[in-house]
């Protein structure tokens, strides 16, 4: 075996099952099998649940075909899987996803143990809690012996353990791993509490027969950071997927949208537009990502940019009314902020 190989092995030895290296030619499997396999949630309003006819919409269902279009141009080319959150790590480092897109936690044992890699953060969120309106309470902090419904395998399960432990709280946790099982138990009256990120909430309670009937307490007990993640080992891959989001976020900058993409291709003289719709006869940025010089144009023109992902699935004018907030571009005010694409 010659030095090549032989640190290879060690490498692969060393790491484990637990933080197991993506092979590093991601993305050559995904354009041979001429698809990419997604890690999604099994069902959750807004960010990915699918139709009778089997037909994926929502938030993080828009970052796979975001990353789809960039490689294929098309952004129809995803299969899903769905992943509860206790399998979703095992899908990921097993390789039978790509990715994940699934409302998962950027965290430092998740980076470092579990053999990840995230760097964007597609959405800020934080946990919170929904209770009934005739629990007749106001804040957390009157929850003390409560029954609390909670989906095991997920950051929430510590923060809530911390949250009532420093605020000298009894509780009762009513633990499931499925977000269905948990969904019915409170649906059911099994907990009189439920916690889970605060975007959750709001999606959960549209399902409820009276959504009116319950209401999210204002505390935040916690930093949620929501991004997609890949295996540690390919750089290439990880920077295609990270730079999909940032793609996603600079066209709502420059205020190009699925719509215009086309005419603004065609028009603009702003070297930096024209650069970033691979206009520029010059460039290199699609090429060097290992992707086509129009990557960005691909993105935009199959699922539009940021704000547009934002507003289809989450946002104002949907049934879950999530206001921008923190997830506003840095120009107003909030935490989107991308590198410069040059």
């Amino acid at each position: 075996m010659n030095n090549k190989f032989l640190s290879a092995a060690i490498g692969a030895a060393v790491l484990g099952f637990g933080a197991s290296a993506a092979s590093a030619a991601t993305l050559d499997d995904v354009k041979a099998k001429g698809f990419v396999q997604c890690g999604v949630n099994t069902g959750l309003a807004g960010f990915a649940s699918p139709d009778a006819a089997g037909n994926w919409t929502g938030f993080d269902v828009d970052y796979c075909k975001a990353v789809a279009a960039a490689i294929f141009g098309d952004a129809t080319k995803v299969r899903y899987t769905p992943t509860t959150a206790q399998s979703r790590f095992t899908a990921l480092q097993s390789g039978e996803v790509d990715m994940l897109a699934r409302n998962t936690t950027w965290t430092i044992s998740r980076d470092t143990a579990l053999g990840f890699n995230f760097r964007t953060v597609n959405y800020y969120d934080g946990q919170g809690f929904m209770v009934t309106k005739g629990l007749n309470v106001s804040s957390a902090l009157e929850l003390s012996g409560a029954a609390v419904c909670v989906q095991s395998g997920t950051t929430t399960e510590l923060n809530l353990a911390d949250y009532f432990r420093a605020n000298n709280l009894e509780y009762k946790p009513v633990v499931f791993e499925k977000l269905e099982e948990v969904n019915a138990a409170y649906a059911a009256g099994r907990c009189d509490v439920y916690t889970t990120d605060q975007s959750g909430l709001y999606s959960i309670r549209l399902t409820l027969t009276n959504p009116d009937d319950h209401i999210v307490l204002p505390e935040i007990i916690s930093k949620e950071p929501l991004g997609p993640a890949v295996r540690q080992g390919d750089d290439q891959w990880f920077d295609i997927v990270s730079w999909t989001h940032y793609a996603l976020v600079q066209a709502e900058e420059f205020g190009i949208t699925q719509a215009n993409v086309d005419e603004i291709k065609s028009s603009t003289t702003n070297p930096d537009i024209r650069r970033f719709l691979g206009a520029e006869a010059d460039t290199k940025i699609g090429t060097d990502l290992g992707l086509s010089n129009d990557w960005a144009y691909n993105i935009i023109k199959g699922v539009g940019n940021y704000g547009e992902v934002f507003e289809r699935n989450i946002g104002a004018s949907t049934p879950l009314k999530i206001e921008r907030g923190v997830n506003a571009l840095w120009t107003n005010g909030g935490l989107q902020y991308a590198p410069p694409i040059r």
